[in-house]
């Protein structure tokens, strides 16, 4: 398993008229820690575009358990449990600062294309790589 941690201060513009944070800004939070936990492993978005490759959303989904507001801090825990191949599937957990339970969980799953074909592709050896490596040295930070 590789996982990372990555803090979110709730902005005002991430509310809704009920001054909950709405309920689709979740899906951003999880692509902020999706981006920090291939960073951390050392492969952020740019170099594996370079690699050729894109990673599109092709199923995502949450489940909300309490509400957040304006100014709360988050940690979004990102979490890879499976190694991909076509596809690769991610797990998150939002919890608000100080506490044990999640206010929020979700999943995104994404398709490795070809960015030349936009044919689907499997995952770069390069990219398993590093993935293998995150997992035998995990982050001090995850």
């Amino acid at each position: 398993m590789i996982s990372h941690i990555t803090d979110v201060r709730v902005r005002y513009a991430d509310t809704d008229q009920m001054k909950f944070v709405y309920y689709g800004k979740f899906f951003e939070y999880f692509e902020q820690g999706r981006s920090d936990l291939l960073r951390a492993i050392g492969l952020p978005y740019p170099q594996i575009e370079a690699m050729g490759v894109l990673l599109p959303v092709v199923e995502a989904g949450a489940k909300y358990r309490r509400s957040a507001r304006y100014d709360d801090l988050l940690h979004v825990q990102t979490m890879m449990l499976e190694m991909p191949m076509a596809r690769i599937r991610l797990e998150y957990l939002v919890f608000r600062d100080h506490e044990k339970e999640p206010i929020a969980e979700g999943f995104t799953v994404h398709s490795f294309l070809n960015a030349a074909s936009g044919r689907p592709t499997r995952a770069p050896l390069h990219f398993i790589e590093m993935l293998h490596n995150a997992v035998r040295h995990p982050s001090e930070k995850g």
